[in-house]
């Protein structure tokens, strides 16, 4: 949660080729404080069966500039798998995905809250500051 000191940030995945939440995608989170601020791990999660992530790292105060970064095509391998043992597999890139990964970066403000969705398919996506 956000105070007058820090910001903080949540997210959510929504697998937009099957209209559903996309669930077991894993978030790195990484904060800086100004533009040449050096980029500090701050840890992860994975969203769960909703396509959320609930338990991201707090922010550390001062950061100005956040960076999540989804890791897609392991969760795109893994649908694809699910989808031929199904025998309607999509069809899609031996890797999985066309994106392997996805790297947002923001800038924040000290005591906003910052909801980033990600719109997701195996050849696009979309974000957006949600609420």
């Amino acid at each position: 949660m956000s105070t007058e000191t820090t910001a903080s940030v949540s997210t959510h995945i929504l697998d937009t080729s099957i209209g559903k939440p996309a669930e077991g995608v894993a978030i790195s989170l990484s904060a800086r404080t100004g533009l040449d601020g050096e980029w500090a791990a701050l840890g992860g999660s994975a969203t769960d069966a909703d396509g959320r992530c609930k338990d991201l790292p707090a922010l550390p105060e001062g950061t100005t500039h956040v960076r999540l970064d989804f890791e897609t095509e392991t969760y795109f391998l893994n649908k694809k798998k699910q989808a031929e043992a199904q025998q309607d597999a999509p069809r899609v890139r031996d890797s999985g995905a066309f994106f392997p990964e996805v790297t947002i970066t923001f800038a924040v403000t000290p005591g906003e809250h910052y909801h980033v969705p990600l719109l997701l398919n195996p050849f696009g996506y979309s974000v957006y500051r949600g609420s």
